[in-house]
């Protein structure tokens, strides 16, 4: 508040120095005589308008007792007909009434003019009652006067006890209007000093404003034009015709305004390709990056920022609170760090948040504070996003790797290690029968454990990105060697082999070593999970090219059929993933649970994908397409790496 005081007497004091002597006393004298005029004018008006509020109330009392006096004894005589006519009578003969009110001893109203109870319970339901003044005199046998204000004018209000033989049968209460001539001679009165008042002060004002236009106007827009250069508009002029000094000062003014704007437009086309270079080097990184200020204001927003938290249809980032368009899991994480940040309380911040929205993937948010050049004060905040998806699908897969490669490894050598305890423990008491079944268990642990690591290395090679080599193969020789294999263990079982080879079938492009071994897998599986009397049947055919699909490379299809115990509908999904396996639901069965992820491995660095359909008690078919070879060099296609074991 002093600050307040001070600057506006600042103010009053710098506007007063610029007028000369003679304008002063001028303003001195003109406020001397202005002031005089308008107290003894106020003082005029004030005396009219106590005698009219004295002569307003004399009247009052005299009407209201001379009233009281004729309807006291109609109200005693419950004669309120009378008293509504005569009251009606004397409200009509006079307008210096505002109204009449008549109530009973308890306050309550029940006549009044120009408005009666009857009207008022019809059509407001309330109950309309006196409340006496607290300054009412207590001989209530008197009348008490008083004035208050209306939005029509000053009002005073006569309150008249009706007594009968001392005994009080209610109040009547008058409003009287002021007296016209009063009113209509005091206003005048006051209008007549307000505009005399007016009139002196719009001439001292003229006065003012020419001396203004003559001798300080130049000064001021000089004022305005160094103010508004010291806050950057250096398109500010000043066009005044003056000659002398001051005309030379305002020439002078211009040309430095005009070499200022000059070196700022440098600096913005300076300023304008460094941020286009920010611009275009922040939006080719990898990483989304959003820049804001102290406010949460974006400033700045790159391609994958947007396309990560789904903004590209929205034009309005920038500008705005970041907080606002964030994902609610992202605002709920990261508002009070950016806060605390924002106020100099840390440094940095990082986050690790899974998005369902736009779609579901994992991200790392990086925040990191902009310091000025000086790393004296924070000019923003950098806000870095990395999709982390991929490698947290990564380290999940290869700790699920390891994961069931270890439970895998543990149960044959727990059993290799069991039995062969036992034979150095207890060999001398096991009969020679017990110890080579034990030794045969034994074997047959070894070979499932030389399974399960020749298994876990072919699905290294797939995935280590070795180079292999594809040029045509001759299917119906890869299908005869696999029939050649399983045909012993086949007929043990009592299941018979079948071959469907269309005759003439072209060479695919492919590599015979690996599609010996996703053969040798389907029928293996398709061996093991069918019953003896069953059928499992290798069909290969070149497939059909239809009008639409006239520009795809011709393809020829491979089916491995079996009358098997089928997959369930809900494994059929999981089927190809590692260490699934059927007999997990089963528990009849033994496997590594990789052949099925090494056939899809293998097919898919053949430009293919394996198919199956299968009913449960009913058979199971795994089908795959290979492009037909063509008379070309041989090449090599480099297989990307994807997950290490």
């Amino acid at each position: 508040m002093l600050s307040l005081l001070k600057t506006i007497r600042e103010a009053i004091a710098n506007w007063w120095s610029e007028f000369t002597l003679q304008t002063k006393l001028l303003a001195v004298a003109t406020l001397v005589v202005s002031l005089v005029m308008s107290g003894l004018t106020f003082w005029a008006v004030n005396t009219i308008q106590q005698d009219a509020r004295m002569n307003d109330t004399r009247f009052g009392r005299d009407l209201g007792l001379l009233l009281a006096a004729n309807v006291t004894p109609l109200v005693a005589d419950n004669n309120l007909t009378e008293v509504a006519k005569f009251s009606e009578r004397f409200y009509s003969s006079t307008s210096s009434i505002r109204y009449m009110l008549y109530a009973d001893e308890t306050g309550k109203i029940y006549f009044g003019i120009p408005f009666w109870e009857p009207e008022v319970e019809n059509s407001l339901t309330i109950e309309r009652r006196i409340e006496l003044p607290e300054d009412y005199p207590q001989e209530w046998d008197k009348p008490m006067v008083r004035q208050h204000m209306t939005p029509d004018g000053a009002v005073t209000d006569v309150f008249i006890p009706l007594i009968v033989n001392k005994k009080n049968l209610g109040i009547l209460a008058i409003g009287i209007n002021p007296n016209q001539t009063a009113v209509i001679s005091t206003n005048f009165t006051r209008d007549v000093t307000i505009a005399v008042f007016i009139t002196i002060w719009v001439m001292v004002i003229l006065a003012g404003v020419i001396n203004a236009l003559t001798i300080t106007k130049p000064i001021k827009e000089l004022l305005v034009g160094v103010k508004e250069i010291a806050a950057g508009n250096f398109q500010q002029r000043i066009d005044l015709p003056l000659g002398g000094e001051l005309g030379e000062l305002i020439l002078n003014f211009n040309e430095m305004a005009e070499r200022l704007e000059r070196y700022e437009e440098q600096n913005i086309e300076e300023l304008t390709a460094e941020k286009a270079k920010l611009e275009t080097l922040v939006s080719t990184i990898a990483d989304g990056a959003v820049l804001i200020d102290n406010n949460m204001q974006v400033i700045l927003v790159n391609p994958t920022a947007r396309h990560i938290f789904g903004w590209e249809g929205s034009d309005d980032v920038v500008g705005s609170n970041v907080l606002h368009h964030l994902p609610p899991t992202v605002q709920m994480e990261i508002s009070k760090p950016l806060y605390q940040m924002a106020a100099g309380e840390r440094e940095s911040a990082e986050f690790r948040i899974f998005l369902s929205q736009p779609i579901k993937r994992t991200i790392r948010i990086l925040l990191t504070t902009v310091l000025n050049l000086q790393r004296e004060s924070i000019k923003g905040i950098a806000i870095t996003v990395q999709d982390i998806t991929r490698e947290v699908e990564l380290n999940e897969a290869k700790s699920q790797f390891i994961s069931n490669v270890s439970h895998e490894l543990r149960t044959p050598l727990f059993n290799i290690k069991s039995f062969i305890e036992t034979l150095h423990e207890y060999g001398e008491e096991l009969s020679l029968e017990e110890k080579r079944e034990f030794l045969q268990t034994v074997n047959h642990e070894t070979d499932r454990l030389t399974r399960l690591v020749n298994d876990v290395l072919d699905l290294s090679k797939l995935e280590s990105g070795k180079i292999y080599n594809f040029y045509g193969v001759d299917l119906a020789q890869a299908i005869e060697q696999t029939l050649r294999t399983y045909q012993l263990n086949a007929r043990d079982k009592g299941i018979e082999l079948l071959q469907e080879v269309a005759p003439n079938l072209p060479l695919v492009m492919g590599n015979y070593d690996l599609l010996l071994q996703v053969l040798a897998n389907l029928v293996g599986n398709a061996l093991k999970f069918t019953v003896a009397g069953g059928k499992v049947a290798i069909r290969t055919y070149p497939l059909d090219i239809t009008p639409t699909s006239s520009n795809q490379p011709a393809q020829v299809r491979i089916e491995i059929s079996d009358t098997g115990i089928g997959i369930a509908p809900e494994d059929q999904q999981a089927i190809f993933d590692r260490f699934f396996r059927v007999e997990n639901r089963v528990h009849t069965l033994e496997g590594t649970g990789l052949g099925l992820s090494i056939v899809r491995n293998i097919i898919e660095r053949h430009h293919s994908r394996v198919h199956l359909v299968s009913e449960v008690s009913v058979g199971t078919t795994f089908w795959f397409d290979l492009s037909i070879f063509e008379e070309t060099p041989k090449k090599e296609i480099e297989i990307p790496s994807e997950i290490g074991v």
